[in-house]
């Protein structure tokens, strides 16, 4: 239940970033002086130029990471039940300077000293439309995954009857145990389709979450196979069909 802390965290943090990055494109004030440091020490500033659509791109990631956030926190107050488990401290620590480095990431992707003059309307591109129509259909089944995993604890009434753990079904959880993490990974692959295919940096944090969610997956799956007897042989971890 302390996941709650990080979406916080990424609510109120990516929030700013969006506000200051949303001030710059549409009312052409400045980013932050702070910003352009962390540019400088990335080398970020060294470009000669804008790369075409960089800043819409990083616009429509900053906004819907920023969304994402924000229906995780939603989730995680309304919609889950959750069990006595522990955090670790340092995990703890690392998962609240992960978000407030994913919003910063984002940000970095926009060069600070040029403007390639274009309105925002004319940046769209394909890969947008296919990186939002992905991050949503994701979306909609991560929703629809940790939903399955409440009504497990929970009567016909929706009250709590229940934290022990049940063999969940429906949705993808027919061929994965861990769908949710799944979906989480296809969020962040939409998000890199989202910067153009080509953005090193985030394809990254896309190896980052595949790492992070397989590790989470793999323990979860062992921990269904070993509880339950009846647990179905088909399924998989975390990806269909491996």
């Amino acid at each position: 239940r302390w996941f709650t802390h990080f979406y916080v965290v990424s609510v109120l943090w990516n929030g700013f970033l969006l506000i200051c990055l949303f001030r710059a494109e549409f009312l052409g004030e400045p980013l932050p002086s702070w910003i352009h440091h962390m540019h400088h020490a990335l080398g970020r500033d060294s470009q000669s130029g804008d790369m075409g659509n960089e800043h819409f791109s990083a616009l429509l990631v900053l906004l819907l990471l920023w969304l994402h956030s924000c229906r995780r926190l939603a989730e995680c107050l309304w919609t889950s039940v959750f069990s006595n488990g522990v955090i670790h401290m340092v995990q703890y620590c690392f998962g609240l300077g992960y978000y407030v480095a994913v919003g910063s990431t984002v940000l970095c992707q926009v060069p600070t000293n040029v403007r390639n003059g274009k309105e925002l309307s004319v940046q769209i591109c394909w890969y947008h439309i296919v990186g939002v129509m992905m991050y949503i259909w994701a979306s909609h089944h991560q929703h629809r995954c940790l939903e399955i995993l409440a009504s497990l604890r929970k009567n016909k009434s929706g009250k709590v009857v229940s934290l022990s753990h049940s063999i969940p079904f429906g949705d993808w959880f027919e061929s994965l145990s861990c769908p949710h993490y799944f979906a989480e990974l296809l969020i962040y692959v939409s998000m890199a389709i989202m910067l153009g295919f080509q953005n090193v940096t985030w394809w990254c944090v896309v190896m980052y979450v595949v790492f992070n969610q397989a590790l989470a997956a793999v323990l979860c799956h062992e921990f269904y196979q070993k509880t339950f007897s009846s647990y179905p042989k088909h399924r998989k971890a975390f990806i269909p069909h491996v």
